[in-house]
């Protein structure tokens, strides 16, 4: 193969690649939730995740927030709603094994145990793609995402983490 093949070969990957990327992780699908069983907020960027889940119980989609790893030390604003009195119900707990698959898991059992069947998961918007995936095999239910913001600074490393994960979930973890 030339070299100028290769080069083009090359080009249209990381095209494709950047374009891939941008619809899955950058500016993915998310839901506009106007009434679930609860709000799930995900453990990773606590302030921001929250606060979009925040929002959606001020708008009252849900009577009940749920928030992952709520307790942990040195997120007094999750750790308030997890001990203290609130304008709505509040179930807080730390997923095992702790991971996304491992929230999904937990948040189904939960939903079993409560007789939910509908969810709207909030997490960072690079992570909505997986985070979707993951929970729609574990909950037979109705899974709504809504997506937080994030710093831009952190977009190239979440973007490999999210490329290697989406592709391990797709390919070896297929189950809940």
């Amino acid at each position: 193969m030339s070299r100028r093949v290769v080069v083009a070969l090359a080009c249209v990957f990381l095209i494709a690649l950047v374009a891939a990327s941008a619809v899955l992780f950058v500016w993915p699908s998310q839901d506009t939730p106007t009434h679930a069983d609860a709000v799930v907020v995900l453990a990773g960027s606590k302030t921001r995740r929250l606060d979009r889940a925040l929002e959606l119980m001020r708008r009252h989609v849900a009577p009940t927030l749920v928030i992952s790893d709520g307790r942990v030390p040195g997120w007094p604003q999750a750790n308030r709603l997890c001990t203290g009195p609130a304008p709505f119900r509040v179930v807080c707990f730390r997923a095992s094994p702790y991971s996304t698959r491992g929230e999904a898991e937990t948040v189904a059992r939960i939903a079993a145990a409560r007789g939910w069947r509908s969810l709207v998961v909030v997490t960072s918007t690079y992570h909505l793609r997986r985070a979707k995936l993951l929970f729609e095999r574990c909950f037979p239910g109705r899974v709504q995402t809504v997506g937080a913001s994030y710093s831009v600074t952190e977009l190239p490393a979440v973007l490999a983490s999210e490329w290697a994960k989406l592709v391990y979930a797709l390919t070896v973890a297929r189950d809940c």
